[in-house]
């Protein structure tokens, strides 16, 4: 059984790609980091998954398309 993708929030994806807090938020705008999803009225995280495929290939990363899921 596959498990399921976690939500990690903003420390943790600071920690881990070494990008300052401004530079993640410059990159969402730009398209070139994987935006957030709003968790609740205040709070906000990433897929894990998404954000370790910007580590892997930050310059190659593109946004998954709901057609590219599979």
């Amino acid at each position: 059984m596959r498990e399921p993708d976690r939500i990690i929030r903003l420390r943790t994806v600071l920690s881990r790609t070494g990008l300052s807090r401004s530079t993640i938020y410059r990159k969402i705008a730009e398209g070139t980091f994987p935006a957030q999803l709003k968790i609740s009225t205040n709070g906000t995280g990433w897929h894990e998954s998404d954000i370790n495929r910007w580590i892997a290939d930050p310059v190659a990363w593109r946004p998954k398309h709901e057609s590219d899921a599979g």
